[in-house]
């Protein structure tokens, strides 16, 4: 069977290591269920400088060496691929995640070392790819749901790979390749009393997608949105669509999963990394999360605090966990369920309190239910931490002005994030021309610039520049519609100012310096110059 070497980029580089990557540790699961024999190196974890990646790639005959990551994580992968095929010439290297099926062939033209990558959803793909390694055959292109190179290069995208059914028969991940005590060492988060003593957090994954269509989110291939077509050359290429196949585990696969954790790893806090748990509750007619709230607490695994009704301490027993709402799915009886079952805090996509805005993204909430949406979670005993975003398409100082009102309303303090084009996003497309013209044509330049929407990238609201959004993100920050209205007076200002503006237009009289020799000064002659 084939040694696999699995990297795990570094990401966030400004922050801890905080999650174990789930995909990662899920494929290599599945590749071990296989035969193979599977090792990983956690960059992210570990820390330690790049070339580190070179005695990993030599320190055993790799048959293939795998990385990927979400488009965030390219910056590392680029310098990592190089060091790879130079430390590991006869290995094949595979990649996959987010930041190939985003754009694969353009990853393929920028990452000349990669061999093959698999597209969208991974689980029956990458042990087939394995099975060619391991047969020491090349030619990938009958494998549904890849992208490979021809002989002279070129690369090609085999037809797409459907999603796997039954999400149930997955395998779980393996955290045991991984440096739990590193993670572990990074438990504790700020969102709530009891995330915050945490000592031994993981992350679990219940869903696959989300049934909304938020022009700044992208699914890639995991809700069945992904189709390969032909572009414009003529070659097939990913195309990105609302189509969704909205999965599940059941509670049965998550409850005996989290348990395990606890029972082997001693967790006392999992973390839902699903992209919004509310979704797949109206998907499943309200029945998926009362159903695991049920076994949650009949598996023992309710926290004793809850059991009891008396204030969390550090001598409470039991698993908390946290997920992701929206405003206008929750309902107050299916919170009231979490909470008891041990929900601490749910992460609310709130974005903005401009019904405008709310309209046009996709959303599917609107300003009076995500203003309604703190108390309501807050009835439940759940803390609700809000999400916002500005420097939309159609931002505004009145759009500002309204998130404000709100935020001060329900005493909410929150750093916005920028709004962002992440590729494979509506938003990308629809700006693509716009960010090209940003970035002088250099599309790559974009994508390692990338970070986690709290640095300015792209800029694409239609009325404001980068220098106005750092401004309005940190008065959004403050809450002080004082200088939001005395910004707004001096941009209209600006705005009225309709007639030509003198300009002093400089020249140089260079008589005087050639003849007074080389230590003179140029007389400077200023004639005015209108800026059209």
């Amino acid at each position: 069977m084939a040694k696999i070497l699995f990297i795990n980029p570094t990401v966030r580089e400004e922050d801890v290591p905080r999650h174990i990557p789930y995909g990662i540790a899920l494929l290599a699961a599945i590749a071990m269920k296989e035969g193979h024999l599977v090792q990983v190196y956690d960059a992210n974890a570990w820390r330690l400088p790049i070339n580190t990646i070179s005695e990993v790639c030599q320190a055993d005959d790799w048959d293939a060496i795998c990385i990927g990551g979400l488009t965030t994580s390219y910056n590392y992968i680029k310098k990592a691929c190089k060091l790879i095929r130079q430390a590991a010439p006869q290995a094949t290297i595979i990649a996959g995640g987010g930041f190939l099926t985003s754009m694969p062939h353009e990853m393929f033209n920028w990452l000349p070392e990669l061999d093959v990558g698999c597209i969208g959803e991974s689980f029956v793909t990458f042990p087939e790819v394995l099975k060619s390694v391991d047969n020491n055959d090349s030619d990938f292109s009958k494998i549904l749901g890849v992208i490979h190179r021809d002989a002279s290069g070129k690369s090609h995208l085999t037809n797409v790979r459907p999603n796997i059914h039954n999400l149930d028969e997955l395998p779980w991940p393996a955290w045991e390749l991984f440096p739990l005590d590193i993670y572990f060492e990074n438990s504790a988060s700020l969102f709530s009393e009891e995330s915050f003593t945490s000592k031994r957090r993981m992350d679990i994954n219940g869903s696959f997608g989300c049934g909304l269509t938020c022009k700044y989110c992208w699914h890639l291939g995991t809700t069945g949105d992904m189709l390969i077509e032909p572009n414009a050359d003529g070659d097939n290429d990913v195309v990105f669509t609302y189509g969704r196949n909205i999965r599940y585990h059941s509670a049965d696969y998550i409850v005996a999963m989290v348990k395990h954790l606890h029972e082997t790893y001693d967790i006392d806090f999992a973390a839902f990394i699903d992209e919004n748990l509310m979704t797949m509750d109206v998907a499943s007619k309200g029945t998926w999360l009362k159903e695991l709230c049920a076994k949650w607490i009949e598996a023992g695994l309710q926290p004793t605090c809850r059991q009891q009704g008396i204030e969390h301490d550090e001598n409470c027993t039991g698993v908390h966990w946290n997920g992701t709402s929206h405003a206008g799915l929750h309902r107050p009886a299916t919170l009231k369920l979490m909470h008891e079952a041990g929900c601490t805090h749910l992460v609310y996509g709130l974005e903005s309190f401009d019904p405008n805005i709310l309209k046009n993204l996709g959303k599917g909430s609107n300003a009076r239910k995500n203003f309604n949406s703190i108390a309501t979670c807050l009835d439940s005993g759940i803390k609700p931490i809000p999400n916002i975003i500005i420097g939309f398409p159609e931002e505004s100082f009145e759009s500002v002005r309204n998130t404000i009102t709100a935020i001060k309303e329900l005493g909410i303090t929150a750093k916005p994030h920028f709004a962002t084009p992440y590729p494979g996003s509506e938003w990308y497309y629809q700006y693509k021309d716009s960010i090209l013209e940003q970035y002088s044509g250099d599309l790559e330049a974009y994508i390692m610039d990338l970070g986690d929407a709290s640095k300015i990238t792209a800029v694409i609201s239609h009325e404001f520049s980068a220098l106005q959004l750092l401004g309005l993100q940190q008065i959004v920050y403050l809450k002080d519609l004082r200088l939001l209205a005395q910004s707004e007076q001096h941009w209209g200002n600006a705005q009225s100012l309709t007639q030509p503006v003198a300009a002093p237009k400089v020249t140089f009289n260079l008589k005087p310096l050639r003849e007074a020799g080389p230590l003179a000064i140029p007389v400077m002659n200023v004639e005015p110059v209108a800026i059209k």
